[in-house]
């Protein structure tokens, strides 16, 4: 399952957010909204939860930082399901996480989706070194 697009929606004064349609259609009626990495949410349809979340699962407990990475994902997971508008509510322990108030930019990023605060996802998506981020995708073997 692989999820493209950028989607722009505003967030309600209750904490709502309009999840596009063609997200939805991917991500079943139910589906898991968590922390991710840069300052933006994650959002997985159940099966890619449960595959990410047993590698997390699978982490050495024994190592801190295997614990604390585990920790990030999973304390603040929620399972979110849309209403009849589309629309799912956001907790405010994550909204305040990824910094969402009004603004919101919904992005395919091929197992998720990525929601973010529009001002932080215009920052991140300036892509001003694509020619340095081209030569690091070579090193990692995606030949262009």
């Amino acid at each position: 399952m692989q999820f493209m697009g950028e989607y722009n929606h505003s967030i309600d004064a209750k904490g709502r957010l309009i999840v596009p349609s063609k997200f939805r259609e991917k991500l079943g009626d139910s589906f898991i909204v968590t922390k991710g990495l840069d300052g933006c949410l994650w959002v997985f349809a159940s099966e890619e939860w449960e595959a990410f979340s047993e590698k997390l699962t699978s982490l050495p407990v024994a190592r801190k930082d295997a614990r604390n990475f585990s920790r990030f994902f999973l304390a603040g997971a929620t399972e979110a399901e849309t209403d009849k508008m589309g629309r799912i509510l956001i907790p405010q322990v994550l909204r305040e996480y990824a910094g969402l108030e009004k603004d919101a930019v919904l992005i395919g990023a091929g197992s998720r989706v990525e929601i973010w605060n529009k001002s932080a996802w215009l920052e991140v998506s300036s892509f001003d070194n694509v020619d340095d981020l081209a030569e690091q995708m070579g090193e990692w073997g995606f030949g262009i």
